[in-house]
């Protein structure tokens, strides 16, 4: 979570720092707009769970934590209008009330973020025919620098609806969301071990018969945590609170790994030990989500699909070749494509190739490592996770990266929105 110690803000794993001139908590959307009026440069905090500077900024940081809650809602389409400061975990206790019956369509396996801040971000779950969360936004109310607060949806300002569902909130402030929901839902959790071999042989007909599939995949171990999710009608069984808990084990294999790096091969052989076979049914806001006391660092590409595969292959063989100290697993997964314009989904179903390091390594080591190779299958970043790519190269990845910041320019002239980074981010 976001913090704010004698003055300097920090991210949830304490890699990104700022010391800004001070953070606002509005209370309403009037009071919000009075603030954005006198502030010439602001940028808005959510929950840190990114892992780039987004928000890191010597001028005014923003929360949105007292503009949430359900603004309406329409059961005939099964959508709600959420404020955008709205916490996944406290809008999933929302809908389910009684009066609304309602579910988030999909969603990650962290559920602290705000939904603006998912939603700005692209941030996703896993689902070959699924689509990240800002796919499911039918509507949204933003806050310009003029002070103006514009309806966007498909048949109301349908440009900046087409590029502000994935913005990095340069566009402006998101107020409120509209988010194609569907009445709620059970899933059935499954978790265990699989030879690598297996899953490369059948992952194409699996993501077929699998609501969701995802692979945690090790380094230097021919098995790998295989998670499916279905939907199902069963009674619920709720996860187990055990102990020592897999996020404990992580810690510990991570201190291990980080102190010994020589350990690392043989502690990932230990996996057949700590995984062992489990089941779990509950509602769905109560299965996407797991614990993550373990703190990380994370970079992630987008590969096209027929590509993944090949990817994660070189991916692994150079993790070995350079003896990368990591006990953390790769996470492996599919998105569906989308029309969002900066969406590194956009018209590209793809495998998310997820990169973790231990908050007390230096993430820089394995990333220069793996970066060359996810960039070599032309993927594209995940927005709030680690990166070097340039303005000139994101522009050969996004057909739309110009008409963006045409109508970024136009919408904030004097660039109220952006902080530094995002300044040579977006200008080089």
């Amino acid at each position: 979570m976001s913090d704010l110690k004698q003055g300097i803000w920090s991210n949830w794993s304490g890699f990104q720092q700022s010391k800004p001139q001070q953070i606002l908590h509005p209370a309403n959307i009037q009071e919000l707009q009075s603030i954005v009026a006198q502030q010439q440069k602001i940028r808005v905090i959510g929950a840190g769970h990114s892992f780039t500077p987004l928000v890191c900024s010597d001028a005014t940081l923003l929360s949105l934590d007292h503009i949430a809650g359900i603004a309406s809602t329409d059961a005939g389409l099964c959508q709600s209008s959420i404020y955008a400061g709205t916490r996944l975990f406290d809008l999933d206790r929302l809908l389910q009330q009684q009066s609304i019956n309602q579910a988030l369509i999909n969603q990650g396996d962290i559920d602290q973020q705000s939904l603006a801040g998912a939603v700005s971000t692209g941030t996703h779950g896993t689902g070959a025919d699924l689509h990240c969360i800002s796919g499911y936004v039918e509507a949204f109310e933003l806050l310009t620098a003029s002070g103006e607060i514009l309806k966007c949806s498909r048949s109301e300002n349908l440009e900046i609806f087409a590029a502000g569902r994935v913005s990095l909130g340069s566009l402006g402030i998101l107020t409120r969301i509209t988010m194609q929901n569907r009445p709620r839902y059970k899933l059935k959790e499954h978790i265990r071990l699989c030879p690598v071999e297996e899953m490369q042989q059948n992952i194409q007909q699996w993501k077929h018969q699998h609501r969701h599939i995802e692979c945690f995949v090790f380094s230097h171990e021919k098995q790998l945590m295989l998670k499916t999710l279905e939907e199902t009608e069963d009674e619920i069984l709720p996860r187990k609170q055990n102990f020592p808990s897999d996020d404990t084990l992580l810690t510990l294999c991570s201190e291990l790994t980080r102190s010994f790096p020589a350990l690392n091969p043989y502690l990932q052989k230990l996996l057949g030990i700590f995984v062992k076979p489990t089941t779990y049914v509950d509602w769905s806001s109560n299965i996407f989500p797991t614990p993550r006391n373990t703190k990380f660092n994370e970079m992630e590409y987008q590969i096209p699909v027929d590509q993944g595969l090949a990817c994660l292959d070189e991916v692994l063989h150079a993790l070995r070749k350079y003896k990368v100290a990591t006990f953390f697993p790769l996470e492996f997964r599919f998105v569906k494509g989308d029309e969002i314009w900066l969406s590194p989904f956009y018209q590209q179903d793809s495998i998310s190739i997820s990169v973790h390091q231990y908050h007390k390594q230096d993430p820089k080591l394995i990333f220069e490592v793996v970066e060359p190779i996810l960039q070599k299958y032309r993927g594209r970043p995940h927005w709030g996770k680690m990166h070097t790519l340039t303005a000139a190269q994101l522009r050969t990845l996004y057909p739309n990266w110009d008409d963006f910041m045409v109508l970024r320019q136009q919408l904030d002239p004097k660039a109220k929105f952006l902080n530094p980074y995002l300044e040579k981010l977006f200008l080089g």
